[in-house]
């Protein structure tokens, strides 16, 4: 399994968002992709996506002004 790291500070809504979903597409099942964004509201919008699309939300806290996401790709759906 590996890690990937993607830095969304000082982006705001919804670019984070994008920024995840535009990652995660690159990436395959079981990889982990830990998500660091400065927005406060990544902290509900990024789980929220993940949840709509099926992946994993590992870890959503918020650390000083920064807000640390830890997401592992589950198996995406391939288009018809």
């Amino acid at each position: 399994m590996s890690e990937h790291h993607l830095d969304a500070r000082r982006l705001l809504c919804p670019m984070p968002v994008i920024r995840v979903q535009d990652a995660v597409a690159k990436l395959a099942a079981g990889e982990i992709l830990q998500v660091v964004c400065s927005d406060p509201g990544a902290l509900h919008d990024v789980p929220a996506w993940c949840r709509v699309h099926g992946h994993r939300v590992l870890l959503a806290e918020q650390r000083g002004g920064e807000v640390h996401i830890r997401i592992e790709v589950m198996a995406q759906e391939s288009a018809l």
